[in-house]
């Protein structure tokens, strides 16, 4: 199979499924107990939150963990704007968010708080100078994606945090990691960014894992209700095993982050280099974009179509966001593109793991698919 979906997860890398299947044999006990079992438990958890701090220049102390990045971002936006509603009726966001951020703000603007949408222009990116110029008094929040899970823009998000803190000092500052993680680095205590969201499975950590940054010192209103865990920002029992899984990918993840990248790159390049010998293709993601994004359209035929005709050819690509569940393309309506467009594009995500068999046998298939399904439809 030739796996070209990594935006939508990524493999279980073998070293960090097998530090998952030790800490489940190993470290079994609840970390909230108070005997040693549960003591050795909890240091497992601690270790892990030292190597994910780290990672995003963060203390450890700043970390919460969580079950992924919707979660995460669920507990920093709904958190936020409860926090700063005795003041505040306003947020300011990109046009082009996930799901798990858009969906929480849509339905705060329901319950009478106003929304200011900054959307992406028709390359995909989005004018931070916007953003903070949105920002008044009663701004109790700004979201911002740092790299779009669809056409791969990246946002300078420590700019766009500036900007706003001297706009409204008390406006909290979210930022969506999760494409970002591993990929772009960042020192958020560099920064004035409040919250900052992160998923293990898009970094070969399992499914079910993610963390939060929230700032020292910055207050949220917890959206879940239960135990003290997690500083009482998250209740419920860690995941423990996952949790160390998640920092062994992180390890692994820092340990070869140049050679990697190094790769992607030079698979993008020529990915895109093919594209532009085939007839019909137009080019989404701009040239600025992170290489492990590419998103293009086939003239005049579906994504739907190609996307089984690539999948009878043992290649995994997608349409646009797995959370979107074969919608139409969030982001590529927010930039403004025809609706055909929209309808035949196609996204191309890459990792560390992928090859240049796996770039030759998309160009391929893709080749035969266009002359393929051209065909029918005369």
């Amino acid at each position: 199979m030739h796996y070209l979906d990594n935006a939508a997860t990524t493999r279980v890398a073998d070293a960090v499924a097998d530090a998952a299947d030790a800490v489940l044999r190993a470290h079994f006990a609840n970390p909230s107990s108070l005997y040693a079992a549960g003591a050795r438990s909890e240091a497992v958890i601690s270790d892990a939150r030292e190597v994910v701090a780290a990672s995003l220049g963060a203390r450890a102390r700043e970390i919460v963990f969580t079950s992924c990045g919707s979660e995460g971002n669920n507990l920093a936006i709904l958190g936020a704007v409860r926090a700063r509603s005795a003041w505040a009726d306003h947020i300011v966001v990109t046009g082009y968010e996930h799901p798990s951020v858009q969906n929480p703000i849509d339905a705060l603007q329901k319950e009478g708080w106003r929304v200011t949408v900054v959307k992406p222009d028709g390359a995909g990116h989005v004018d931070i100078e916007r953003m903070a110029e949105a920002v008044g008094p009663k701004t109790a929040l700004v979201a911002a994606m740092h790299v779009n899970n669809e056409i791969g823009t990246a946002l300078d998000v420590a700019a766009l945090a500036g900007l706003v803190k001297r706009k409204n000092n008390r406006t909290a500052v979210h930022v969506d990691g999760v494409q970002a993680w591993g990929k772009v680095p960042i020192r958020l205590h560099d920064t004035a960014i409040d919250s900052y969201t992160v998923s293990g499975h898009k970094i070969h950590a399992p499914k079910g894992v993610g963390a939060l940054y929230l700032r020292a010192g910055y207050f949220v209103v917890p959206v879940f209700l239960g135990g003290g865990q997690e500083n009482k920002r998250r209740p419920g029992t860690e995941n423990t095993a996952y949790i160390a899984a998640m920092a062994k990918a992180v390890e692994l993840m820092q340990g070869d982050h140049d050679a990697r990248a190094a790769h992607i790159a030079a698979l993008n390049a020529r990915l895109w280099a093919g594209l532009a010998q085939m007839p019909g293709i137009t080019r989404n993601s701009p040239p600025d974009a992170r290489p492990e994004l590419a998103n293009f359209s086939v003239d005049g035929i579906k994504s739907e179509t190609m996307l089984h005709f690539l999948e009878s050819r043992d290649i995994c690509v997608s349409s646009g966001s797995a959370c979107g569940r074969g919608e139409a393309s969030h982001t590529l309506q927010a930039m403004g593109l025809p609706r055909a467009r929209v309808d035949t594009a196609l996204r191309v995500s890459l990792c560390g793991e992928n090859t240049m068999e796996d770039i030759e046998a998309l160009l391929a298939a893709l080749q035969e698919g266009i002359r393929t399904l051209a065909h029918m439809r005369r």
